[in-house]
Order: structure tokens, then C-alpha cells, then sequence
């Protein structure tokens, strides 16, 4: 059973990029660990406000669009550019929830509110335009946000803390400002715990979005054009992205709202117009399989399967030739040996497929689209690689004779590892050869079984399908070819 999809926005008012360097925010950094933490320059247009900036966040549009272009909202187009939170609700039925003590983003306050209808709302408003009361408001706000989050099942959810903003403004950016960064820090830590407690959450897939809106000067405020007040910051984490990942691109305010569509697995409509895109991500390391990814390697697996049965009695149905598809020599041997009416011995069998789709390889591979570019990007860029094979080692020797191994720092082939696909030993023994945990790796993978090892190991997985069907999931991509990695990546199509 696929996992459900879930999305929590938790939006910090005016943190500093440089003060998260300063100040202990072990919860802020358990999200960047398991995802990314990626600067955010505030559009040039923009002005350095919480409005214009939080609208952005939440519509996916710019300011032109949005039309929010200071802290009163009058004359905004937020009916026509809804918040996510609404957009979802009114649009697709889904429940979202929004907490927030800042009155113009949930009350008719100052042109309000920024978000229009979501499904279920919580307001508590500072009892004082102090830190302190700022700090009581974020409290009483965060208790009635994780009572909904471990009780109720909001899909989307957007958590806002105005109190670091606040006390910079009152008292710069100096210790209280820190402390407050801290509080909030604790602040998030609730709010996951409260996630985790869930009881549903070993079957859901959460993506989880910290975001600021802008920084502040040193004596506090903001509003200019110094680098310290454009400059922002996201953190995300979530099951389509590896850990200690690094953003392909350079991460905008307006990728906040088209990344929670994306972790919902709701595709933008293009009546929408969002400026934004989902932020795609490189991996630590990559983890390739040869067979029908990097070689078009499966149609000679098939028809050597097809040979060798054919050879003791026994034509392979469509479905007995899938079920032969990323499998060793020895698996394949032993359906095999089950279904030849004709006497004979498993390793006799083992012995005759390796031969014959050996034979056929050293005939000539080709490539599959993208491989070559990939394989040349990943060698360009020092990016740490493995190649994970079900096949033989004389058969994978042979084929990186012909496309060249240098982009791999280790391979693992059948019987190099305790088990072989589909269960996850050979994609273990891969990511810990390059020094790296399972979930920093992106595998890639054209078939189900090789799927299923990728997985159980712990890695993400982009699929790219030869021959058998894949579905996608939380945590695993489908993409009809390795050029749709490469465009994610930013990298050249191939010629």
C-alpha cells in the first residue's frame, strides 16, 4: 500500500541565513540533514516586507501577480492567486490547515487575510505589540498546531512564528533576537514530534518546508535593499529527496507553494500560472543499475533466458519472461529448472545462461538515451557513483570495456555482496564502499525487482522503465529516460 501524502509549511518571521550558523537549532538542522538548506534571495521587485514576501511563499506567484506589496494588502489579487491552503480546499477537496498569530494572514486585518479558506484555522493574536507577547502568542499557537497535526489529518498545513521578526524589530538583532531564534527553533521540534506521534505516520510520507521571508539589519528592521535583509533561506525535507542534498538550481520564494503541490503529487494546472517549480535536487552520491538503464542490455537477458529454456523443452510465457527481468543467473536457474520438462542440474542451467547472454553482450550494447551524458556529468563532476549489477562480473567487465567505467568509483555485481537483488544487500554494500548512508543515494533502476532493492535499502529511486511497468511513489520518480534527469540537473541534453 502506497504511503499517503502529507505536507507541513512551518514559516519563521525574519531569521537571518547567518544567525542559523550562530545559534543551536538542532531541529531546523535534522530537516536540512534529511533534505537540503539552500539560501533564498528575495526577488529584486519585491520589497523586503513580510507580506510581499509570505504571499509569495504561499501563492507560488510573484509580487506583479499577488499584488501584496507591503504589510497592508489592499488591492491584492489573492482570488485570483490563492494561497496553497486554499487552492487545495476549494479545488481539489483536501483538508489544510492554517496557525497563525499575525492578523493579516487570517483575519480581514490590514487588507487581509493572505489565506482566503483553508479547511480548519488557528488564531491567537499577541495580546501586546511586545516580544514577550509575541513569544506567548507562537506558544499558544504551536499547541493548538500540534493538537491538530497528531489528531486531525490536514494534508497541507501552513504554521507561521512571528516572534524572532518581532523582537528584532524591538531590540535588534543581538542575544534576545537569538534567543528567540532558539525558541523557535523548539517551536519546530514540536511541531515533528507531534508528526511522528501520529498514528497513522509509518504510512504516510511527510514533506516538511522551514522557510523565512526575509532578514533583518543588525539593529533590527528591514524593508531596504542590503544583503542581509533579501536574503532568506529554505530548508525541506521529504521522501523525493535524498539527504544532504544540494538544490540543482538557486531556491525562490515562489518554489515554497509548487514544492508542497509536487510533495502531494498535484501536478500545477497551467490556468494557474505559478512562477514557481518544484527545487530539484542532486544527491550525494548516485547508485546506478546496468541492465536496462545504462545498457539496453534486457532484450538479450530475455531472449538468452528464452534460449536456454527453449534449449531443455519449455517456452517462456510473457509472464515467465518478465518475471526473469533484473534477476541473477542463479534466480533465473532456478524458475527455470522448475519449468524444462528436460533433465537437468541448476548450476548446469546457471552455467548455460551466463554463457549465452555473455556471447550476446560481447556482440555489441548500446547505450541507453542519456546514459552516455550521464556517465560524462558524473565523471565531470567528481560526483561519487557506483554501478549495481545483477549481472555477472564477467558480464559487467565487458560491458564497461565498451562505455568506459571512469565515472564509477566501485561496481557491484551478482555474488559480490551476502544476497543478491531484490533484496537490498548489493545497493548496502554500494553506498558504503562511497562512504555514504543508503538515504543520501539516489538509485536508479529500470525494473520492479531492482526497485524493490533500492528501496528496502533505504535509497531514493528514479525509475526508468524498459520493459516491465513501474508506479510511482513517495520516494521513488518515474521518468521515461536518463535526459529527464539530466534536464532536472541542469545538465545538456544529449546530442
Amino acid at each position: 500500500m502506497s504511503r499517503a501524502r502529507r505536507a507541513l509549511v512551518v514559516g519563521i518571521d525574519g531569521v537571518r541565513l547567518d544567525t542559523l550558523r550562530r545559534v543551536p537549532t538542532p531541529h531546523l538542522d535534522a530537516v536540512a540533514d534529511a533534505g537540503f538548506l539552500a539560501p533564498v534571495t528575495v526577488g529584486e521587485d519585491t520589497p523586503t516586507m513580510s507580506g510581499p514576501c509570505w504571499a509569495t511563499v504561499v501563492t507560488g506567484v510573484r509580487v506583479t501577480k499577488h499584488a501584496v506589496w507591503s504589510n497592508d494588502f489592499s488591492g491584492h489579487r489573492l482570488g485570483v492567486f490563492p494561497d496553497f491552503a486554499t487552492r487545495l480546499a476549494r479545488q481539489d477537496g483536501r483538508r489544510t490547515y492554517v496557525a497563525a498569530a499575525w492578523e493579516p494572514l487570517v483575519t480581514v486585518a490590514d487588507g487581509g487575510p493572505m489565506f482566503r479558506r483553508p479547511t480548519r484555522l488557528t488564531h491567537h493574536a499577541p495580546a501586546a505589540d511586545t516580544p514577550a507577547a509575541w513569544e506567548e502568542a507562537d506558544a499558544s499557537t504551536v499547541r493548538d498546531a500540534v493538537a491538530v497535526l497528531t489528531h486531525e489529518d490536514p494534508e497541507a498545513s501552513f504554521v507561521y512564528l512571528g516572534a524572532p521578526d518581532e523582537t528584532a524589530h524591538h531590540l535588534g538583532c543581538g542575544d534576545a533576537y537569538e534567543t528567540s531564534v532558539e525558541a523557535a527553533d523548539r517551536h519546530l521540534g514540536d511541531l515533528l514530534a507531534a508528526l511522528r506521534s501520529r498514528p497513522g505516520y509509518d504510512d504516510e510520507a511527510w514533506t516538511v518546508l522551514v522557510v523565512t521571508d526575509h532578514g533583518h539589519r543588525d539593529e533590527g528592521g528591514h524593508g531596504g535593499d542590503s544583503a542581509a535583509e533579501r536574503t532568506a533561506w529554505l530548508a525541506c525535507a521529504g521522501p523525493d529527496i535524498t539527504a544532504g542534498a544540494r538544490p540543482a538550481r538557486p531556491v525562490r520564494h515562489e518554489d515554497v507553494a509548487a514544492q508542497v503541490y509536487a510533495a502531494l503529487d498535484r501536478t500545477p494546472d497551467s490556468h494557474w500560472t505559478l512562477d514557481g517549480r518544484e527545487v530539484a535536487t542532486v544527491p550525494r552520491g548516485v547508485l546506478l543499475d546496468m541492465d536496462g538503464t545504462l545498457v539496453d542490455t534486457e532484450p538479450l537477458w530475455l531472449e538468452a533466458s528464452r534460449a536456454v529454456a527453449a534449449a531443455h523443452g519449455h517456452d517462456l510465457t510473457e509472464a515467465e519472461g518478465a518475471s526473469v527481468l533484473g534477476r541473477t543467473c542463479a534466480d533465473t536457474a532456478a524458475g527455470l529448472v522448475r519449468l524444462c520438462p528436460e533433465p537437468t542440474t541448476l548450476a548446469g542451467l546457471e552455467s548455460e545462461l551466463e554463457d549465452t547472454f555473455l556471447a550476446a553482450v560481447e556482440a555489441g550494447v548500446e547505450l541507453r538515451p542519456g546514459a552516455r551524458a550521464l556517465l560524462d556529468r558524473l565523471e565531470r563532476e567528481g560526483l561519487p557513483a557506483a554501478l549495481v549489477s545483477a549481472s555477472p562480473r564477467r558480464v559487467v567487465d565487458t560491458v564497461l570495456r565498451t562505455v568506459g567505467g571512469e565515472a564509477f568509483r566501485t561496481t557491484v555485481a551478482d555474488g559480490e555482496s551476502d544476497r543478491s537483488k531484490p533484496f537490498p544487500d548489493p545497493y548496502l554494500k554500494a553506498a558504503a564502499r562511497l562512504g555514504l548512508p543508503p538515504e543520501a543515494c539516489l538509485a536508479v533502476e529500470d525494473s520492479p525487482t531492482g526497485v524493490v532493492a533500492a528501496e528496502g535499502a533505504g535509497c531514493r529511486v528514479l525509475a526508468v522503465p524498459s520493459a516491465a511497468p513501474i508506479a510511482p511513489a513517495p520516494g521513488r520518480r518515474v521518468r521515461t529516460d536518463l535526459t529527464a534527469l539530466l534536464r532536472e540537473w541542469g545538465g545538456e541534453e544529449p546530442a
